[in-house]
């Protein structure tokens, strides 16, 4: 095996598929890269759950296969001149000189390697990486972490007519994302689950460019295919919350406010807040104006935002978090909250133009001397 490529190429590979690759794996081949060079070089890492594989340009002058350890193989290429690598393998000695620099270090044999799962096409879609990456960023955060639900550890892509609708669901709050794709092939209507770190992978491999991103649903598992780079990810299987219906939407309260002023107050009043000085968030919707305090063991703050509207001096305790989080996450100036009672959940959309976002946030309940 003997192929030549640029350093900045290769290292970007390498960087790409390391994200896929075992840290530490009971099956030796899991922590390396599988190198494949026959009429292009292929880059593959997989830790049985989420695989990556992209292809570099490179001359190559030998074709082979081989593994290689991640974490060295990435290191010597990240240090080497930027320069073009010679990369010579005989059995499983491998040589890699870059201008005045050269190692010698020791590959695995291929065949330990497990095989990338192949996705049989049954649905798929076609999406700017632009508008897919800020999908994943403004749903991502919702996903839940705990295991014993694990079909929320996932985010559900439900296609109908040329609409993807994202949602992300936790049990403290939803996140929910709209946008229009570019072509679509198989069902009138499908959905999937995608796991949260397959989807964490996939935003870092979009870039902000509107080439687009093909997403292709198989019996078991989901590809998403961006330039030269494919990712493979299991599909979550069970029941997802029926999130229509969690979601209220005959709210008798309805105020709206500038995003980056309601984030401000917010943010300062939880500068008393911490992961040991737990508190919530009390507001008051009054006329147009909310007041937002807190108390904890070293002190209270207090502060006041304009809304739009009035909310009847409704008064409501929230997780400082998730309510920032969504806050952050939303993409527009201007927001509308909508509530009902100090128990029911609050309702954030955009406050003008097209209904393209939701977040959801369930309340807390104030004790009296909070």
């Amino acid at each position: 095996m003997k192929f030549s490529c640029e350093k900045a190429l290769l290292q970007n590979a390498i960087n790409t598929t390391s994200r896929a690759v075992s840290p530490k794996s009971a099956i030796p081949a899991l922590e390396g890269i599988l190198l494949e060079a026959d009429h292009e070089l292929r880059l593959t890492g997989y830790n049985l759950e989420t695989g990556i594989r992209t292809t570099v340009p490179a001359e190559i002058k030998t074709p082979g296969t081989l593994i290689l350890g991640a974490r060295l193989f990435g290191e010597i290429i990240r240090k080497l001149p930027d320069d073009i690598v010679v990369f010579t393998a005989e059995h499983y000695m491998v040589n890699i000189k870059c201008g005045l620099s050269e190692f010698n270090i020791l590959g695995t044999d291929p065949e330990e390697f497990p095989e990338l799962p192949s996705v049989e096409y049954q649905n798929s879609l076609q999406i700017p990486q632009e508008k897919l990456k800020s999908m994943i960023a403004q749903t991502i955060f919702a996903v839940s972490d705990n295991e014993t639900r694990p079909i929320h550890t996932g985010a559900l892509f439900e296609l109908e007519d040329k609409e993807l609708t994202m949602v992300a669901v936790d049990g403290y709050r939803l996140a929910l994302r709209r946008e229009s794709v570019l072509e679509k092939t198989g069902e009138a209507s499908f959905s999937f689950v995608v796991p949260g770190a397959a989807l964490n992978e996939v935003e870092k491999i979009c870039a902000p460019t509107e080439e687009p991103v093909t997403v292709a649903q198989g019996a078991r598992h989901i590809q998403f295919k961006v330039g030269n780079t494919i990712l493979v990810s299991r599909r979550l299987e069970g029941e997802f919350l029926a999130w229509r219906q969690a979601i209220p939407r005959n709210n008798s309260i309805q105020v709206q406010g500038e995003t980056k002023a309601l984030l401000a107050a917010i943010d300062r009043v939880s500068l008393i807040i911490s992961d040991k000085l737990k508190s919530p968030l009390r507001c008051i919707f009054d006329d147009n104006m909310l007041k937002i305090s807190t108390k904890t063991a070293i002190g209270d703050a207090s502060d006041q935002c304009p809304i739009q509207g009035s909310g009847n001096g409704l008064e409501i305790g929230f997780n400082n978090k998730y309510l920032m989080d969504a806050l952050k996450a939303a993409p527009a100036e201007r927001v509308q909250l909508e509530l009902t009672t100090g128990v029911s959940p609050c309702v954030i959309l955009p406050a003008e133009g097209e209904e393209n976002f939701l977040y959801m946030v369930l309340p807390v309940r104030l004790k009296a001397g909070e």
